[in-house]
């Protein structure tokens, strides 16, 4: 990756995330590449992952997750 990741760098990481997520069987419909944070000059790291809205059980599913894999 590079100092400044580029629009397809952030975009490959979104797809990561999506995958990633959905091998625990979640799914967040908003994710995606933040455009905009390409348009301005953000110090590093810059090309945020805008992970969108969740209903409470997608919220309670992500966090069963995280918890159980801080105790591995």
């Amino acid at each position: 990756m590079h100092d400044r990741p580029t629009a397809y760098d952030t975009t490959l990481c979104v797809e990561e995330l999506r995958t990633a997520l959905a091998l625990h069987g979640i799914t967040l419909p908003s994710l995606r590449v933040d455009l905009p944070t390409f348009a301005a000059r953000y110090a590093r790291p810059a090309g945020l992952v805008a992970l969108g809205n969740c209903n409470t059980a997608t919220a309670r599913a992500l966090a069963a997750v995280l918890r159980e894999a801080a105790t591995r």
